[in-house]
């Protein structure tokens, strides 16, 4: 199996509970609160990067970090209160994609839903029907993810790592293929 850096941002809890399931699933990791995680990752086979989403995208930690991200296989994983399926979510991806330094491969992805701090739904209760964060749908949402991350989500946490594991070693396997075949093709030339 390969070496993990698990590094996360969480507030109130949610992507530190999925961070440690993705590390206990992982035979060799080591796990990073963002604020302390290492700059040089070059003694780690994959990257998983978590945080929760504020407007949109990953936390302002974690944006701060993903520009220190080089030359990396990333895994991202995310919680928020929003449907995992949503465009929110899952825009919020590319949003931290885009935000990491040079030469990354991101391998994929993970989100599922994550309480919501209480001091930012107290500010949203107000909210007008006219906000996106207010009306009895967004409250229906917040109650929903009030759940979450459930003994289901942190399974699915600990499944993504077989998955990126077997991603990597089909990919090896593929790289392997290719450059017997064209070392044989040198050859007959």
């Amino acid at each position: 199996m390969s070496k993990w850096a698990v590094i996360y941002s969480s507030v109130t809890g949610n992507t530190k509970m999925v961070a440690e399931a993705i590390a206990q699933a992982a035979e060799e990791a080591d796990i990073f609160r963002v604020q302390d995680a290492p700059v040089d990752l070059s003694a780690y086979d994959i990257v998983a990067i978590g945080y929760w989403l504020r407007l949109g995208q990953p936390d302002p930690l974690t944006l701060k970090y993903l520009a220190k991200v080089q030359d990396s296989k990333v895994v991202f994983f995310q919680t928020h209160g929003a449907e995992p399926t949503s465009e929110h979510a899952i825009t919020s991806f590319a949003r931290a994609g885009y935000n990491l330094g040079p030469g990354c491969e991101i391998l994929g992805t993970f989100g599922c839903q994550g309480k919501i701090n209480p001091a930012l739904l107290e500010k949203r209760k107000h909210a007008g029907a006219d906000d996106p964060h207010g009306g009895a749908e967004s409250q229906k949402r917040w109650q929903q993810a009030a759940s979450h991350p459930d003994e289901q989500d942190l399974s699915d946490a600990r499944e993504l790592v077989t998955r990126m594991e077997r991603k990597l070693e089909l990919k090896k396997k593929f790289l392997a293929k290719q450059a017997a075949k064209l070392a044989a093709q040198q050859k007959e030339e």
